[in-house]
């Protein structure tokens, strides 16, 4: 089995904001495998699917961001998913707006949900990484990261989650 987790806040006023990547993301994928969030278990929203024989499950964490790391570790145990089959999704204002970055293992940057999950799972899962730049100059951070996505940035950022959701595929066939 595969754990695709997406991370965001929960709430329709986080619903389109740069923090909130991963759970667009997941939403993309899901649609993509023909499957929805439709249950609610270990503090997550959660699909499943199988794609190319594999079972996946989709979670999106509704601790708020913050403390996605206990939703991840009881998937993870409740499921009994390996490390190696654990991958996360997040947005990243260290990367240019719309870049994504695969990466197998690593820290937690400066984002506090990954910083979270790192305290519960260690470095070694995989992450991809949506980019979503930097706050203007002067701008608070926690305010650039929970305002909603400007028109003129979406279409950027929706070709961002197409492009981590064909990344998160080719994880799943790695089998």
């Amino acid at each position: 089995m595969k754990l695709i987790v997406g991370l965001g806040n929960i709430g329709i006023q986080y619903k389109h904001t740069y923090h909130n990547m991963g759970f667009l993301a997941v939403e993309a994928l899901a649609q993509r495998l023909g499957t929805a969030f439709t249950k609610k278990e270990c503090d997550a929203n959660t699909s499943h699917a199988v794609y190319n024989g594999v079972r996946i499950l989709l979670a999106k964490p509704t601790t708020f961001m913050n403390r996605s790391g206990q939703a991840v570790e009881k998937l993870r145990k409740y499921y009994k998913v390996k490390q190696e089959d654990i991958l996360v999704l997040f947005d990243d204002i260290d990367i240019e707006l719309g870049t994504i970055r695969y990466r197998e293992k690593g820290s937690s940057g400066t984002h506090n949900g990954m910083r979270d999950i790192v305290y519960y799972l260690g470095e070694e899962f995989k992450r991809i990484k949506i980019g979503v730049g930097r706050p203007k100059e002067g701008q608070d951070l926690a305010s650039f990261v929970l305002s909603n996505v400007p028109k003129r940035d979406r279409t950027i950022l929706i070709d961002a989650i197409e492009r981590a959701v064909d990344r998160v595929l080719e994880f799943i066939n790695e089998k």
